[in-house]
């Protein structure tokens, strides 16, 4: 539990600090400021792989004032944000004929991505801090072991005239699943059994462990060379 109380304390204190620079970065560089649309109450699930992982995320959008241009705003985040002691790059992407001015910061695992260009006056922002791990993985669950059943015909029990099923030696129950009707699969999923489709018992002797050896076509007489092919 302590180790549970460490890591949501950690990412609510970086998820403090992620929303107290974009306050700033909002506040100074856009007009008719709504903070309220900055929603950062609860970690987000980052990585739904066990353990999961989770983090602070948002995406905020405003406008510039009138008189800024996208090189000035994407020139005075840089500025506050490397005051604040954030490593930043900046850069241009093209999207689709749109010049975007981009800047990309990072500190303390935090990240913030400023997006703005002179084909509109909106801004945009957007934060997160990196995925924590809050609980700690569950427990490999191991499978149960298998049991074998107890074959229905031995060489000592089976019927004069028969001999012992070819596909199942004698067991009688599928000896794909071993008479459980499933198969393990991936990760320890179970999955229908393919040869008995959950019938549990051997497809060839319907479950009998013997065959009437006079009954045998000439292809199951392979099995066995020891039967007159006559």
């Amino acid at each position: 539990m302590e180790e549970i109380s460490r890591a949501r304390d950690e990412l609510d204190r970086l998820g403090r600090s992620l929303r107290s620079q974009l306050v700033a970065l909002i506040t100074d560089l856009t007009v008719r400021v709504h903070l309220r649309r900055l929603s950062l109450d609860e970690p987000k699930v980052a990585d739904r792989r066990e353990p999961p992982r989770y983090h602070y995320a948002t995406v905020y959008q405003g406008n510039r004032p009138v008189a800024a241009t996208a090189a000035e705003t994407a020139s005075r985040a840089t500025f506050l944000l490397r005051s604040a002691g954030w490593d930043v790059t900046e850069s241009e992407e093209d999207d689709d004929g749109v010049l975007w001015r981009v800047v990309v910061a990072h500190q303390d695992g935090n990240a913030i991505r400023i997006l703005t260009s002179d084909n509109t006056p909106a801004v945009s922002f957007r934060g997160r801090t990196p995925a924590l791990a809050l609980y700690p993985p569950k427990p490999v669950q191991q499978p149960e072991p298998v049991q074998q059943p107890e074959p229905v015909r031995t060489p000592e029990t089976i019927t004069p005239g028969y001999v012992l099923c070819y596909e199942c030696d004698g067991l009688g129950w599928c000896p794909g699943c071993g008479g459980r009707g499933w198969v393990l699969g991936q990760s320890h999923r179970r999955s229908r059994c393919r040869e008995c489709g959950t019938t549990k018992v051997c497809p060839i002797c319907r479950g009998a462990g013997q065959l009437n050896a006079s009954s045998l076509s000439p292809y199951q007489r392979g099995y066995y060379p020891g039967l007159d092919r006559g």
